[in-house]
């Protein structure tokens, strides 16, 4: 018997619809993690990455415990805990700590924009077999387009040259690469253990990417009284839960979502709001309003997503 599926308005199944959203909200919480590091730019990027996983990590244990206490717990499996551990070092910790190595030696608008080519690397390794190429080039092309404008713009900002442009530029270069890497994988990861769902393969990944963020602080770490003594203290707690509980926790769980009901190219495509969302938050914190080519550029990065999904129906 050939099953009936059931459509929402313009074509789209539900399921698609309900990743679409996921992905997009995952962009969204994603975005406020490029703000971060200008908020605080007087606390170390070590010491940024280490509380957002920290705060991150905290949860997930809390919410484990808790599962734990109505008898509903779900505990890894060795494999599972080392599969875990090497992805949260990919998309978390490691990922992030680039990050905002790269934003604090050449601000935030330029490896944002570096970040911003992900999606096209995920869809040129990420595309199922039996979609052609030819339907995910206008997507690839608006894409390129718009992170093409947004480097025109850049460059005519206010963005300084010398060292630590550079230095801001290759190491935006190795967030993305681990990015990519770690998008890709954890889509596998999923694909092979439908029987993990989203909300506990996050916390996995949170108490995870929280265990590392304690490693990464006992050897390169700023002492504890130091941190202590920061006049912003507060403020820097209450970044490091925002983007812990936001960009970290709840996004990873729209992400996996997302990538449960869409193809890897497809969600990779959708990674492309966060850059939208991280320049709108950067352009807010900061307050000025984006210039002709940006405008242009978001345009583009919103008219590439739609040319996606069209592909992918």
């Amino acid at each position: 018997m050939t099953a009936l599926v059931v459509q929402r308005p313009g074509g789209l199944p539900p399921g698609m619809v309900t990743g679409l959203a996921a992905g997009l909200g995952a962009g969204a919480f994603w975005g406020s993690a490029f703000i971060a590091p200008v908020i605080v730019p007087e606390f170390g990027s070590v010491d940024v990455t280490v509380g957002r996983f920290l705060a991150c990590g905290l949860l997930s244990l809390l919410l484990l415990l808790w599962g734990a206490l109505r008898g509903e717990a779900r505990w890894p499996t060795a494999p599972q805990a080392r599969a875990a551990l090497g992805l949260s070092v990919l998309g978390y910790t490691g990922y992030y700590l680039l990050l905002v190595i790269a934003i604090q030696a050449a601000g935030a608008a330029l490896p944002v924009l570096i970040i911003g080519t992900i999606p096209v690397w995920i869809m040129l390794l990420g595309k199922p077999q039996g979609l052609r190429w030819r339907s995910l080039l206008p997507g690839l092309l608006l894409t390129a387009a718009g992170i093409a404008l947004m480097v025109r713009a850049d460059a005519h900002g206010a963005t300084g040259g010398g060292a630590g442009l550079w230095l801001g530029v290759l190491f935006a270069a190795l967030a993305a690469a681990a990015w990519t890497a770690f998008g890709l994988l954890n889509a596998r990861w999923l694909a092979r253990h439908p029987e993990v769902n989203s909300t506990v393969w996050a916390n996995w990944l949170g108490l995870a990417a929280g265990l590392g963020a304690l490693g990464i602080w006992a050897v390169a770490g700023s002492p504890l009284a130091t941190l202590l003594a920061q006049p912003r203290l507060g403020l820097f707690v209450a970044v490091c839960a925002v983007t812990g509980i936001g960009s970290a926790w709840i996004a990873s769980v729209l992400w996996n979502m997302a990538s449960r009901r869409l193809s890897a190219s497809l969600a990779g495509q959708l990674i492309v709001s966060e850059t939208v969302f991280g320049l709108l938050y950067n352009f807010v914190w900061n307050g000025q309003w984006p210039v002709a080519l940006q405008w242009a550029a978001c345009a583009l990065f919103v008219a590439g997503i739609l040319a996606s999904i069209r592909a992918h129906r």
